[in-house]
């Protein structure tokens, strides 16, 4: 695949949260990290693929979404490798065997009907990825894991809350759209409350965390709106995205570093 200059410098303004070759996962912190950021990707996957069905080309979805499915592919094989728990492998494998359908419909060119099914697909997939993570978490045998953990789900839900308007803006019917964005918003909100009051937070990381605080009161009042900009919704939790993904990589240099 051959990236233009444009969608190239758009990945490098994501920094660290694509990784362009086989990842080296060094300590069970940063294996954390890793393992959440599948979280996110499945849900930034049916955002993208909604993109492309509605048209819309705004922060070059066709692009992103083949850069997300090698990334996917590439870090799964990379958790795998990386652990010796008989659990975690296990729980790796089921996140495997989960993925291959999904790669192949995300080939496909887009519809309703598919997104559908491939909503419900991913949300299988998001499910099978946190229980990855939860195991790697546990595994730390720290405080930091926990927070890795809940930091870098921040990632995973500000994908979600988008990819759930996207849904909408394409007109695709969803009756559970209220309950899920519900709880999604109050999960996000109670988890930036708690990253918040981290004993251990760096002048750094309440920066990007107050920044996030901010930001999410965009999605706090699209709440109340009956009319949706994708292009505005795509810039808004990608903004996000970009800086919850800064800082899950600083809280799992924290724990990294903690006897």
């Amino acid at each position: 695949m051959t990236l233009s200059p444009k969608v190239i410098f758009f990945f490098l303004l994501m920094g660290s949260i694509y990784t362009l070759s086989a990842m080296e996962i060094k300590n069970l912190s940063q294996a954390v990290d890793v393992a959440g950021k599948q979280r996110m990707f499945t849900q930034r996957m049916l955002k993208d693929y909604t993109m492309m069905g509605m048209g819309n080309h705004f922060g070059h979805p066709t692009a992103d979404l083949n850069q997300t499915i090698l990334a996917f592919t590439d870090h799964m094989q990379s958790l795998y490798d990386f652990t010796t728990d008989k659990t975690t492998k296990e729980s790796i494998e089921v996140s495997q065997k989960l993925w291959e359908p999904v790669r192949e419909m995300l080939k496909a060119t887009p519809t309703q009907e598919n997104a559908r099914t491939l909503q419900v697909k991913l949300e299988a997939l998001l499910k099978a990825a946190d229980k990855t993570t939860k195991l790697f978490a546990k595994l730390t045998g720290k405080k930091s894991g926990e927070i890795i953990n809940i930091s870098g789900r921040q990632r995973m839900l500000s994908q979600r809350i988008a990819g759930l308007y996207m849904m909408k803006a394409w007109g695709i019917k969803d009756p559970e759209f209220k309950e899920k964005m519900n709880a999604s918003m109050k999960l996000f909100k109670e988890s930036l409350d708690r990253l918040i009051a981290y004993e251990k937070n760096t002048i750094e990381t309440m920066k990007l965390l107050q920044t996030v605080q901010r930001n999410f009161m965009f999605f706090e009042l699209m709440g109340d709106a009956h009319t949706f900009i994708p292009s505005l919704l795509f810039k808004k939790s990608m903004t996000i995205l970009k800086d919850m993904n800064t800082a899950t990589g600083l809280y799992a240099k924290i724990g990294a570093a903690e006897k």
